[in-house]
């Protein structure tokens, strides 16, 4: 067991986010979760970058993606056997010696689109997580055991909950900024509802209000991959020496389709062949480019992701709908936010397409609220916000960089 911290680091090193270490913070008391379960205990995986203000008024929260973790930038201290890089091609970028680098890393340090030079940047693995956070591999209290499928069903407004219990230990009661990509945006989103006199700004980028139902179907479609596999064992697999790899790596790959566009996929991979010049006449063995590229995905994923956690955090991701759970329309559910709004949105993503923004953009304009909309054109799908890091960061500076009233610094 990893000791509670006492007394949180509020400083990384001077002038670079440089190595970083992975902290870990235990609530004190049990979180009531909308499934009407209380859970208790609750250990919070968290990674800090810059400085904490005297007044701790330069806060902001970075939330990650469904397979993202607490380490958003820098270079880990302990480097992981594989990356969580998840961005298109990313081991074609950072190669093997950057594999410890934070999935952010981009975005956030000194001079970019969260400047640690002016803000303290807080990254969190989110409840559920499998990567320090409490999640369904963590242990039982009751049992003694892994919980598996009796870790309580949660959904985004628990992560959000878990956010806000974590901040208060760390003395943090109002955020100038929340910011994230696809399930991270969707954070944001539920931050801004239902905490809208702490949050001065929020970021969503490749988010939406609610999950298409072409998204939900091919998020089940994954799940089920993961449910089918015999190895899963009703989900109680821990301990066993067999767990479903074979169906997580077919979800993994499902999931990596979704985040793509085709002229990505079909610059990049074409129809070549895989070390042929011509078919092989097999059924089992990669033919082409994109087969091989696809197994290498699944192999490396199931190596750094629990199975479990990812049927949870998918779940929790096709739950969310704001005019469902805020009085039916989302104008209603829009109604408290006071933060100022930047949406991000990228033209071939069809996975959370740009009219989600829009639609948000249009609702919140509707209330008077203060919402800026940008669509990039760019060609690589929903993992355009991993990769476009240069495009987005003068929009996210620029809008940092004004006042509540509209003005600059």
């Amino acid at each position: 067991m990893i000791p509670r911290m006492a007394t949180p680091s509020l400083k990384t090193a001077a002038g670079s986010v440089g190595t970083v270490e992975t902290q870990y913070l235990d609530l004190p008391k049990p979180l009531e979760l909308d499934c009407g379960r209380s859970l208790h205990p609750i250990r919070i995986a968290y990674e800090t970058y810059g400085t904490l203000s005297p007044a701790r008024d330069n806060v902001i929260l970075v939330c990650h993606a469904l397979s993202g973790d607490a380490h958003a930038a820098g270079f880990s201290k302990t480097p992981p056997s594989e990356s969580t890089r998840d961005g298109f091609a990313a081991e074609d970028r950072d190669g093997t010696s950057r594999r410890g680098l934070g999935w952010w890393d981009g975005m956030i340090g000194p001079g970019k689109a969260f400047d640690t030079d002016r803000f303290f940047v807080v990254s969190t693995n989110l409840l559920g997580g499998c990567r320090g956070t409490t999640g369904p591999s963590s242990t039982n209290p009751t049992t003694g055991r892994p919980y598996g499928p009796d870790f309580p069903v949660i959904t985004v407004a628990d992560l959000v909950r878990t956010e806000r219990a974590f901040l208060n230990e760390l003395g943090v009661t109002r955020l100038a900024a929340i910011a994230g990509g696809s399930l991270g945006g969707m954070q944001a989103l539920e931050w801004a509802i239902r905490y809208p006199e702490q949050v001065d700004a929020i970021v969503v980028i490749a988010s939406t209000h609610a999950l298409q139902p072409q998204g939900v179907a091919w998020n089940a479609i994954a799940r089920n991959a993961i449910t089918g596999d015999p190895d899963w064992q009703g989900g109680h697999y821990y301990g066993t020496g067999r767990a479903p790899n074979a169906g997580m790596g077919v979800a993994r790959m499902v999931g990596h389709m979704t985040y793509l566009s085709a002229k990505s996929l079909g610059d990049k991979f074409g129809r070549r062949l895989q070390v042929a010049d011509d078919i092989r006449y097999t059924l089992t063995a990669p033919e082409f480019e994109i087969e091989n590229y696809l197994r290498h995905q699944a192999d490396t994923f199931v190596r750094r992701f629990d199975a479990n956690t990812y049927l949870y955090t998918s779940r929790a991701l096709t739950y969310f709908d704001l005019a469902r759970q805020y009085g039916g329309t989302l104008t209603e559910a829009l109604r408290p936010v006071c933060a100022r709004t930047l949406l991000i949105a990228f033209s071939s993503d069809w996975l959370y397409p740009p009219s989600g923004s829009e639609e948000l953009a249009a609702a919140l304009r509707a209330l008077g609220k203060d919402v800026s909309l940008q669509v990039i054109e760019a060609p690589y799908g929903h993992d355009c916000f991993l990769l476009e890091e240069a495009r987005q960061t003068p929009m996210i500076r620029g809008f940092l960089g004004e006042r509540p009233g509209g003005g600059p610094d």
